[in-house]
């Protein structure tokens, strides 16, 4: 049996979102169908949340809301299959520092670890890289609790079509209660992170995305400057070189969180101040070069709070929906602070992941959470829109 639940304000992570909910939090299989059929009988709803992060709605219900938390572990491991079982509530960080014990690593992930699997993969979330698809497509299996309290286990053998549905599905199909992945021996990458011109990085990106297992770039708005990361596999047995923790308190924790909110906040208060203070970041970028896990190089923290809207595109279009982007911010006077970023990723067959069909570029604008963020994110939608691009969720 699974607790009534308190009733409670939830808001997602970046304080887009909020709703009156009743939480539950579930130990098990048999908690989570409990809630869903008690849910049921009294002609509510449920929606299973992991940790927020997305910056839609996709995560609200006024009915009872079920936190995963206490649904977390490695159910099974194969080293030899590469296939691993998890529940649903499992954090990416604890995932794969667990994997990389067992010998294995996920073949790629975003760039933060904070969320669930079930809610990375429900939301499409994806990293970087020519030739991977985002993280649902690296599932091979799951365990679903659906809408009458029945257990479902599916993958694309037994049910190809809920599964294609699944995969991605947005949390309409059932509650995630397990997944099954498809992971690879664990691995390290090289990572080169170098400032460059925005003009340079367009004129060669095609060779950049071909070239590198992944590749991504930081457009600083009102300037014609970006930072480039280039991540790619070294062989089995290379020595790690990892950042020292002197450059990574100062690069990641204290330049790249601490003093970037404290520009925010005084550029929030005097906008205009915007382009010089970009200008000032980008040109104070300097190269860093360092091997580690593959893990601990595909994330980063992320302490500064800012809104977040991002779409997908076919990726040749990607350089005339940023050239559109910076003549809007030409016109319209608006002033942005956060960096552009831009990524890449295979097609895939998942039904509502953004690369479905078709080999995709992303771009995501980003607004500091003490700015109004509607007029640049109207404007970038009318732009991406018009390049058949399709949201994030």
């Amino acid at each position: 049996m699974t607790d009534r639940g308190s009733r409670s304000t939830w808001r997602n992570w970046s304080g887009t979102v909020s709703a009156e909910v009743t939480v539950q939090t579930p130990s098990s299989v048999a908690g989570v169908q409990d809630a869903v059929v008690r849910a049921a009988e009294r002609g509510g709803t449920v929606k299973a949340i992991g940790a927020g992060h997305s910056f839609t709605a996709v995560g609200r219900t006024e009915g009872v809301q079920l936190r995963l938390d206490r649904l977390s572990g490695i159910l099974g491991a194969d080293a030899e299959t590469g296939l691993v079982t998890v529940l649903a509530g499992t954090r990416l960080r604890a995932l794969n520092e667990s994997l990389w014990s067992l010998g294995l690593s996920m073949s790629n992930l975003g760039d933060i670890d904070v969320q669930t699997i079930s809610g990375a993969i429900s939301t499409g979330t994806h990293g970087t890289g020519r030739k991977l698809g985002g993280i649902a497509t690296q599932v091979r299996a799951l365990q679903l609790v659906l809408a009458d309290g029945s257990v479902r286990d599916v993958d694309a053998g037994s049910d190809p079509d809920l599964f294609a549905a699944a995969a991605v599905g947005l949390g309409a199909l059932g509650v995630i209660t397990a997944v099954t992945l498809q992971c690879e021996p664990r691995f390290a990458l090289a990572a080169a992170e170098a400032p460059a011109a925005l003009d340079e990085v367009l004129a060669d990106l095609d060779e950049s995305v071909e070239t590198n297992d992944h590749f991504e770039f930081y457009w600083f708005p009102h300037t014609r400057r970006v930072l480039t990361k280039r991540n790619n596999k070294v062989l089995p047995g290379t020595a790690l070189q990892p950042v020292p923790r002197w450059r990574t308190a100062l690069d990641d924790e204290f330049l790249s969180n601490t003093v970037f909110d404290a520009i925010n906040r005084v550029t929030t208060r005097r906008p205009s101040l915007i382009p010089r203070a970009n200008a000032i970041a980008a040109r104070a970028l300097s190269a860093r070069d360092y091997v580690d896990r593959s893990y601990r190089v595909f994330a980063s923290p992320r302490r500064v709070v800012f809104r977040e809207m991002e779409y997908a595109m076919p990726r040749a279009a990607v350089p005339e929906v940023l050239a559109e982007v910076e003549r809007w911010l030409d016109r319209s006077g608006e002033r942005i602070g956060f960096p552009v970023e831009v990524r890449f990723a295979a097609a895939d067959d998942l039904w509502l992941s953004t690369a479905h069909g078709r080999e995709s570029g992303y771009v995501a604008v980003h607004q500091y959470h003490r700015r109004d963020h509607e007029p640049y994110f109207r404007a970038v939608e009318q732009i991406a829109a018009a390049h058949d691009g399709r949201p994030h969720w």
